[in-house]
Order: structure tokens, then sequence, then C-alpha cells
């Protein structure tokens, strides 16, 4: 079970952690970690960004 806060961050606080993946060459799990995001977290909103881009596929 997950916890009870869920952390909000703001839409320019995700555009500029996927701008650090991209610009940076790091892996996400580097980035996420300085930042102190979950991977897990910065992965999906990578991963939507791409698809907002029309550089990936929407999931199923």
């Amino acid at each position: 079970m997950g916890s009870k806060y869920t952390k909000r961050y703001t839409a320019e606080f995700r555009r500029d952690a996927i701008a650090l993946v991209d610009s940076t060459g790091r892996t996400v799990t580097e980035v996420a970690r300085e930042l102190g995001v979950s991977p897990e977290s910065l992965r999906n909103w990578y991963r939507h960004a791409k698809v907002d881009r029309g550089e990936g596929r929407p999931a199923s």
C-alpha cells in the first residue's frame, strides 16, 4: 500500500526535470535521485512527454 500523502509537482517542475534528462544525457534514475523524485514518476512524465511530442506510442 502506498502513502496517504501524494506529493504534487508543478507542470514547470516536470518540464524542467524532463529537460534535464534530455539535455544532460543522464538516466532518468540519476536525474530523479538528484531532484528527490521517484524514478517511476519521472519515467512516467518522460514517457508522456514523448507521446505528446509524437515520439512515442500512447499506453494501451
